[in-house]
């Protein structure tokens, strides 16, 4: 039995090193710990086997044997996992290439150096842990796309391993075999890990371009939501600057009203002063507030704080918004805009017994911080990455818009519902 150590050993490490690579290569069906037993009887039947050829001396039978024993096992276990039989058959045919390259290399290799025997182990155990590490963090995705597409990368494995299967079939002393055929054995793994390595760079390459793609796509959506959203806001401030229009007139024609009533007053004629005020009365002038330095932002505050007081919405409104900004002043009017129409929308959805109001701060902190806060009813939700759910069609663009506007400037966004209180705050 000692003469046979270092062969028990270097069995003991390939078998193993099989066994861990399956369980990398595959997708487990069931629990853990069936895996785990699964792949502790394959591994005690692969050394079972292993022992009974070194006990004869017969290491041609051995390789032939691990062949077909192997091949038996992991047709035996198929059912516990989740590949298709032809992804698994791709899985299990890579299995055997990168064990056939390992034991070939180890024993060319092994030749050159003193203590052969243990220098084969050591070499074995030195490329499976390489391979187990390459495949485990940096290849099992990209192995996983590549067993989804099995049809695509099939022949390469299968080439690969009915090269390997005739050498070793066909040999009637492997060791002979092994040193005779080395320049072609290394030519063929030379060609073999060429071929995956192609696969992976390709899947690679392909993903990147995906990813390319889909960004592409989805900064295009964003811009469409930014034009979109910006159109609208256009035909608002249309309005808005026609309200500021009459708004100026109502001005200038106060300062006319006011020239006339003074002089009535002056020429003591109050009865007819009276009567000027009295008529005045009954009209009604819309006036504009200041909320802010920048006219655009100003409008479309004045706009939506004008409706929620017709609503019955209390506002609470405080802005240091300057007249020049390095964002597109347009599109932040359009986010204050879609901001507030939504707490407008939302306080008018309440309960009688809940007071609506509208707080709208914005500060500058190096950059501009906005927060709006208002009462929401308890069906208000946000998604799963933190954004209110649209809850009739048609709306929701606003919401995209602001999304947008955050990412194109690369600030923060945070919704939060809190104890019946809707809140956003903005960064840029």
């Amino acid at each position: 039995m000692i003469e046979h150590f270092s062969d028990f050993l270097r069995a003991a490490v390939s078998t193993t090193a099989n066994v861990l690579l399956m369980g990398t290569l595959l997708q487990p069906k069931y629990s853990k710990k069936i895996t785990v037993l699964t792949l502790l009887g394959i591994l005690a039947a692969d050394l079972g086997t292993a022992g009974y050829c070194y006990l004869n001396g017969n290491l041609t039978l051995l390789s032939k044997l691990d062949i077909v024993l192997f091949a038996v096992l992991c047709f035996a276990v198929r059912p516990l996992f989740k590949d298709t039989f032809m992804q698994w058959l791709f899985s299990y045919i890579t299995l055997q290439n990168i064990s056939d390259i390992v034991i070939i290399l180890s024993f060319e290799v092994c030749r050159y150096f003193p203590y052969p025997a243990y220098t084969n182990t050591l070499l074995r155990a030195v490329l499976f842990s390489a391979f187990l590490l390459v495949m485990s963090r940096h290849v099992r995705p990209l192995y996983r796309q590549a067993v989804e597409h099995w049809s695509a990368y099939f022949v390469v494995a299968l080439g690969l391993y009915i090269t390997f299967t005739y050498y070793i079939l066909s040999a009637d002393d492997i060791i002979v075999m092994l040193t005779e055929q080395a320049i072609p054995l290394l030519l063929v793994i030379f060609m073999g890990l060429a071929a995956y390595t192609s696969i992976f760079l390709s899947l690679k390459n392909l993903q990147r371009e995906f990813q390319v793609k889909e960004e592409n796509q989805k900064m295009q959506a964003e811009r469409e939501y930014l034009q979109l959203a910006a159109g609208n806001m256009s035909q608002r401030l249309m309005l808005m600057e026609e309200v500021s229009a009459q708004n100026s007139r109502a001005a200038h024609d106060r300062r006319h009203f006011n020239n006339v009533l003074l002089e009535l007053l002056e020429q003591g004629k109050t009865g007819e002063a009276s009567a000027l005020l009295q008529s005045q009365y009954q009209k009604t002038h819309v006036i504009s507030k200041v909320y802010c330095e920048n006219p655009a932002v100003n409008a479309a505050v004045c706009h939506y704080a004008g409706l929620a007081e017709q609503e019955g919405i209390l506002t609470e409104i405080e802005l240091d918004i300057p007249h020049d900004l390095t964002e597109d002043t347009l599109e932040l009017a359009m986010v204050v805009s879609n901001l507030m129409e939504n707490a407008v929308r939302a306080c008018k959805r309440l309960p009688g017994n809940q007071t609506p109001y509208l707080s709208f701060t914005c500060r500058r902190v190096g950059r501009l911080l906005l927060e709006i806060e208002n009462p929401c009813t308890e069906d208000t939700v946000l998604d799963e990455k933190g954004y209110p759910i649209a809850r009739e069609e048609g709306h929701g663009i606003g919401s995209k818009g602001v999304i947008a506007f955050v990412k194109k400037y690369d600030g923060e966004l945070l919704y939060k519902i809190e104890k019946g209180v809707f809140r956003v705050r903005i960064l840029v």
